[in-house]
């Protein structure tokens, strides 16, 4: 069966993305591939890790940190590395 594209990377959740990756990391340690499928598969891991590596910033933008008022009421947010 052939590997898939590198188009579809995009729509995968982190998680998606990430099992993928392992895989394909596994696979090239094992040095079982062939040289064209290393290849191959070593490109859709790039692919795979770049996309990672948006959605974990996309993510660290988005946690905040909650402030809270004298008597421990939450008031509003602020960026987490503020």
């Amino acid at each position: 069966m052939a590997e898939p594209s590198n188009d579809d990377v995009k729509k995968l959740s982190f998680e998606a993305a990430l099992e993928q990756l392992e895989q394909i990391v596994g696979k090239l340690e094992s040095g079982k591939a062939p040289l064209a499928e290393s290849i191959a598969i070593y490109e859709r891991g790039e692919a795979l890790k770049s996309h990672c590596e948006t959605l974990l910033r996309t993510a660290e933008a988005r946690i905040e940190k909650i402030t809270l008022s004298k008597d421990g009421k939450p008031v509003g947010s602020e960026p987490l590395d503020a």
